[in-house]
């Protein structure tokens, strides 16, 4: 296929899909089988991982590809046109995998995303013997920056994600909410941080930026 002919599909694409009624519906089952495909492969990549198979890998498999339509019908306007319009829809239904299955084994784990245990950012430092008490009154100087300087949301934020490890689009779907929106409040959150801890004396101040 030519490039004039991927430009004319990427238009019937576009144009199908934007349209009402019957039109969009034949063009969403035409697409939703490809959505599938690579939500599939997808799916089995990461599987192994997580030690998901059978009935729990399909479901997922079909809820991302689900998933993935209805967030394309939704964002035709920023369809480019620089790829084939399938590579382009395909990545929402790779994204829609990596989330749900990222949720998925956040949701087997019992400890809860917000719960706080600082004695993992301690383990975190290779100090040795000799620094065990050094790296314990930094993580418990954090744990103190956050109770006096964080707002819910951003305490909330910060352990889920700097101190529990969890990924930011699987935070940002169990609040309701967004990417950006959550980086940056974790922005602020670790800006705030910072400036405690730098007061304190647990960090150094940043460099002063010398004017030409």
């Amino acid at each position: 296929m030519d490039d004039a002919e991927i430009d004319q599909e990427n238009r019937r694409w576009v144009r199908d899909l934007g349209a009402a009624g019957p039109r969009r519906e034949a063009t969403c089952a035409e697409l939703y089988p490809l959505l599938l495909r690579v939500a599939h492969s997808e799916a089995r990549r990461r599987a192994s991982l997580l030690k998901l198979d059978g009935p729990e890998l399909e479901d997922i498999a079909h809820q991302a590809a689900a998933d993935a339509l209805m967030a394309i019908t939704d964002r035709l306007d920023k369809f480019r046109g620089e790829a084939r319009f399938t590579t382009w829809a395909s990545k929402f239904a790779i994204l829609n995998v990596a989330t749900k299955m990222n949720r998925h084994f956040w949701r087997r784990h019992e400890i809860p995303y917000e719960q706080e245990d600082w004695s993992k950012l301690a383990c975190r430092f290779d100090a040795g013997p000799e620094g065990e008490a050094q790296v314990r009154e930094f993580a418990a100087a954090v744990s103190a920056a956050v109770d006096e300087n964080l707002s819910d949301r951003q305490r909330l934020v910060f352990v889920a994600t700097v101190l529990n490890g969890m990924p930011m689009d699987v935070l940002a779907d169990e609040l309701g909410s967004t990417h950006n929106a959550l980086y940056k409040v974790l922005f602020d959150a670790r800006k705030k941080l910072r400036i405690a801890l730098v007061a304190d004396g647990y960090l150094p101040e940043a460099p002063a930026i010398r004017s030409a």
